[in-house]
């Protein structure tokens, strides 16, 4: 009789399972299944697979356990059936929410969008900035929701005269958490005296920067007009830290002469995007604030295109660069390729019809392209050239 094989284990990481849970407050204008679609794509670029989403129609978030009672309880036994590893909120949970939650729910992980998006740049941090900008954001998130962690000394009573040794341990990390954060704040301020040093010696250099939503195309472009070779992922944020090349593009006029600026790619925007990373991101957006162009690429195959154009014009407004020239770059027009011509999305305009109207109502220069495709490459580059001419003449 042979002897039996011995057990094999994998050891291939655990592909969590996930699903969503999101609150439609009554009368908002908010849209929830677009909100989690953007959240499920947040959950696969974090690595876990989402299972089912589930929403409920409030006039407020219930102040126990986010949604009702009954909603609840359908949640915990979907998790309970279905093997789920995480349950993902739309918004922010309070502290007591969070332990009301997960006693109902043991051993199962409760996050939030900020949880998901702070995980993602932490992955991707690559340069020392990066890393220093997403630990100091990390460390905001962290130290209003220390008491949580402490609950399980809740049992332990102090005697009279002293405190709670769970007062004592949250009143520790807490200032142990506060000496970090302006640590890393400190570090920051040297870190970006030397990126300010960098950007004052290119004064004189024209310099464009690329703004917009996460995932909507520009490292490709930058790519595309540089000859670079910035990451290009299908995930959202793949690119943090703000990569500066050199391009040049030939006048249109076909002289002979050619335009030298500075092209700059940064981090993409979201909505909710958390308050601490906006902050913790503001010197590396320092590229957009200084920049004399912005390029807003829009991923114009998105049905709800015009909403995250929005998001990214509240960010700029934000941090101070609302009122730059800029190019509306509308990219991924391939996606509405017909036998006669490109289609905006289900309005039935051609691409040149929509241009058209759309320079008409926001009196914003305006040009469509495809990158992967490399159509009307050469648009854009007039369009630039267009616009440094104007600017020069301002000046």
């Amino acid at each position: 009789m042979s002897a039996k094989s011995p057990k094999l284990h994998s050891t291939a990481t655990k592909h969590e399972k996930a699903v969503l849970v999101a609150v439609e407050i009554q009368g908002s204008k908010n849209n929830t299944e677009e909100l989690l679609s953007e959240l499920e794509q947040l959950v696969n670029t974090a690595g876990a697979s989402v299972q089912k989403w589930f929403t409920q129609k409030l006039q407020h978030p219930d102040s126990r356990t986010y949604v009702g009672s009954g909603k609840f309880k359908e949640i915990a036994d979907y998790v309970k059936q279905h093997e789920i590893d995480m349950v993902v909120f739309d918004d922010e949970l309070s502290p007591s929410q969070l332990r009301n939650l997960e006693r109902e729910l043991e051993n199962i992980k409760f996050l939030t969008r900020t949880n998901l998006i702070l995980d993602i740049f932490s992955k991707n941090a690559r340069t020392s900035q990066a890393k220093t900008q997403v630990e100091l954001a990390q460390s905001i998130f962290l130290l209003p929701r220390l008491t949580g962690m402490w609950t399980h000394l809740s049992k332990q009573k102090g005697g009279i005269g002293m405190k709670g040794p769970g007062e004592t341990e949250i009143e520790t990390d807490r200032r142990i958490l506060r000496d970090k954060i302006s640590l890393l704040k400190d570090k920051l301020k040297d870190i970006e005296k030397n990126s300010r040093t960098q950007r004052q010696s290119r004064n004189a250099e024209f310099r464009v920067a690329l703004v917009g939503y996460t995932n909507v195309g520009k490292s490709t472009i930058m790519n595309l007009l540089a000859g670079s070779e910035v990451p290009v992922e299908n995930k959202l944020f793949a690119t943090l830290d703000a990569t500066v090349r050199k391009v040049v593009i030939p006048y249109p006029d076909e002289s002979g002469r050619y335009l030298p600026f500075l092209l700059s790619d940064t981090v993409g925007f979201i909505r909710k995007l958390p308050t601490s990373l906006v902050e913790s991101f503001k010197s590396t957006l320092a590229e957009s604030i200084e920049a004399d162009l912005l390029l807003h690429v829009v991923d114009i195959s998105n049905p709800n295109f015009e909403e995250q154009m929005k998001s990214v014009k509240e960010t700029l407004l934000e941090i101070g660069a609302a009122d730059k020239p800029e190019i509306v770059v509308f990219n991924k027009i391939d996606a509405f390729r017909s036998d006669n011509d490109f289609f905006i999305g289900t309005t039935g305009l051609t691409a040149a019809e929509f241009e058209k109207s759309w320079v008409a109502r926001e009196n914003t220069p305006a040009v469509f392209i495809s990158a992967t495709g490399k159509d009307n490459i050469d648009s854009l580059r007039n369009s630039i050239y267009h616009a440094w001419t104007q600017i020069k003449k301002s000046s």
